[in-house]
């Protein structure tokens, strides 16, 4: 058979299945694996593994313009530097949080209008294909049916904040909301932190001169993840919702997502990179207020019961949660633990890092990885199999990996706007050499080839997997 482009002889690993074989790509989309090809170009990959792209489901990227309608600073990369970020670190496809945004006359944007203004701007920018998660900070006020026609556009997710301490006392909103949401065959993404107990642990501190950030994880407790958790679950036992559980961070948080599994109950967790690499022993330091981020670092004892949970399969996606701003706004000096700026970059050095300290150092196989970091989203988020997969029929977004590859952090040399990494000068082991995004190399050996507006938004419906 002739087609577009032939891999030649990489290791391919997909969930379940190794090989050393070749690729055909036709069309932007793996025509065929093994057997007899030629192609109208050839990537020589011997030594390299194949694995499916990473779908990073939780990314903050704020396109071009809109920042000036925000009051207050907001996160530096648009969706073209943050497409390069995604690339450069294996990554092509992304999940974005859409927030509605203050409107002239002091209301905020409809759920469909912050949309529709992130669907253009998306789609002028990315160089990643691309879905949308739209933020509900008043679900209550919605028009009946409003979540229905979010699913029915191609948006079947939506995200709340339970860190919003009048939000976690709205039972009825909430399971409304989240009844909606299972009729739609949505799903429910959910920040858990219970805001009630945040507001008293973080006016406590700075009441009693312990504001500063050194004492940051003291501001938002275990205790406050683990209730918000529960909450969470009473949900999914309530409605049968799928609740996916964002930048999961805690030991006990853990464990009762893996008892509410263990019952039956439709409960999806996220980590992110962060509570896997660092601990809070990080608050000690002079530039502590860089390492802050929603929930806070944990103790070493938290780090490890996570790790053994992505071996298990107790957690189901590795994602960025990448909300990046530049070193000077991360250490204004009139920040404290309530006001502290959330959210570091992570999206070039996610799966690297995953790699590095997981497969390399024998945490986790090489099937959790892909797991984790591309097929249990798409599964969870209605992209497969056309993502998250290589097999015939699958979108051609494939990683050609290095893991021989040695390179050492340097956030000022990266993608990302923010111009550092929490994890500069780290040593790490397992990169990629190629990059493939629908048939098109869009990473050749460090050159990013793709250009703004390359990316597609990606339509999603139905219910995830029980």
């Amino acid at each position: 058979m002739a087609f577009d482009l032939v891999i030649r002889g990489p290791d391919v690993a997909t969930p379940g299945h190794r090989e050393t074989t070749d690729i055909g790509i036709d069309g932007g989309r793996i025509a065929q694996i093994g057997g007899t090809m030629t192609g109208a170009e050839e990537i020589a990959a011997s030594g390299l593994l194949a694995i499916p792209a990473g779908i990073d489901a939780h990314t903050h990227l704020v396109h071009q313009g809109l920042a000036s309608l925000f009051e207050s600073k907001v996160w530096v990369d648009d969706f073209w530097s943050g497409s390069r970020a995604a690339i450069a670190g294996g990554i092509t496809t992304i999940g974005n949080m859409t927030f509605p945004a203050p409107q002239p006359d002091g209301t905020e944007e409809s759920p469909r209008a912050a949309i529709s203004r992130e669907m253009a701007g998306a789609a002028a920018e990315a160089a990643v294909d691309w879905f949308l998660h739209p933020v509900l900070y008043e679900p209550a006020a919605l028009p009946d049916g409003a979540i229905a026609d979010l699913a029915g556009a191609g948006h079947a997710s939506i995200k709340i904040f339970l860190s919003d301490p009048g939000l976690s006392a709205d039972e009825p909103a909430l399971l409304s909301a989240a009844s909606a949401a299972k009729d739609a065959g949505a799903v429910m993404l959910l920040h858990c932190e219970d805001g009630a107990l945040l507001e008293a642990a973080g006016h406590e501190l700075v009441a009693a001169g312990r504001g500063a950030i050194a004492n940051f994880a003291d501001a938002r407790p275990v205790a406050a993840e683990a209730a918000a958790v529960e909450t969470a679950i009473g949900i999914a036992r309530r409605t049968g919702a799928a609740v996916y559980i964002v930048h999961l961070s805690s030991a006990a948080a853990l464990d009762r997502c893996r008892r509410a599994r263990a019952a039956g109950l439709p409960v999806y967790v996220e980590t992110r990179p962060l509570y896997l690499h660092l601990t809070k022993e990080r608050f000690a330091e002079p530039d502590a207020a860089k390492y802050t981020g929603a929930p806070p670092l944990r103790e070493a004892s938290d780090r490890e019961a996570l790790w053994a949970g992505l071996a298990a399969g107790d957690v189901d996606t590795v994602c960025s949660d990448h909300a990046p701003w530049t070193l000077a706004d991360k250490l204004d000096p009139a920040l404290d633990v309530v006001t502290a700026r959330q959210g570091v970059a992570d999206l070039e050095t996610l799966m690297p890092m995953l790699y590095s300290e997981g497969v390399a150092a024998g945490r986790i196989s090489l099937d959790r990885f892909v797991e984790l970091t591309s097929a249990n989203a798409a599964r969870i988020f209605g992209l497969y199999p056309r993502k998250g997969v290589i097999a015939a029929g699958a979108d051609a977004d494939i990683a050609l990996w290095d893991p021989g590859h040695q390179r050492t952090v340097d956030g000022a040399r990266m993608q990302s706007l923010a111009g550092y990494s929490v994890y500069d000068g780290w040593t790490v082991r397992g990169w990629p050499r190629l990059v493939l995004r629908r048939g098109q190399v869009v990473l050749a050996d460090g050159e990013i080839t793709a250009r703004p507006g390359d990316g597609r938004w990606l339509r999603r419906a139905g219910t995830p997997p029980a």
